[in-house]
């Protein structure tokens, strides 16, 4: 495993993981800024965005009004149907493959087509897209890293795709 901000580097993985923390405009200005938005656009592997990261897949983002990558249809919108924001804590993950308990931590949330949606998660009554695939494309709206055996699981599941 490598950690990288070279494009060159990153044309040339074999499995690209995006992360996030943070928020969207100045994640985008980065990527922009070191070229890592066309690198990541033109590669051909594999690639997972993790919270922040899934979002950035997408098309625009509500959080600073910005446009993202766009190499996923959809939209990120603000979680404002919530009782409290942002939404933190351990919470169902229901979809395709075996049920999860997954930690997130977020105040955004995409707006996509179901065909893009493998799982869901309810958030105050209404259900948002948290595993999204099309493709070499996948994102997940949790910290699998902080998600204990369930977000270990989905990481081997996507490595052994």
């Amino acid at each position: 495993m490598q950690v990288s901000g070279d494009p060159a580097v990153v044309a040339a993985a074999e499995r690209l993981v995006l992360p996030g923390v943070g928020a969207a405009a100045p994640a985008m200005t980065a990527l922009r800024g070191r070229g890592l938005d066309r690198a990541l656009a033109a590669s051909t592997a594999p690639l997972i965005g993790i919270c922040l990261g899934m979002q950035l897949l997408f098309g625009h983002s509500d959080e600073g009004d910005i446009d993202c990558l766009g190499l996923l249809t959809g939209n990120v919108i603000a979680i404002d149907w919530a009782e409290r924001v942002p939404h933190m804590g351990w919470n169902d993950v229901v979809g395709d493959g075996p049920p999860a308990v997954c930690y997130f931590a977020h105040s955004y949330a995409v707006d996509c087509d179901d065909r893009l949606v493998v799982a869901r998660t309810a958030i105050d009554g209404r259900q948002v897209p948290t595993v999204v695939r099309l493709g070499r494309l996948s994102g997940v709206q949790f910290h699998p890293e902080k998600s204990a055996s369930d977000g270990r699981r989905v990481l081997e599941r996507w490595l052994a795709a």
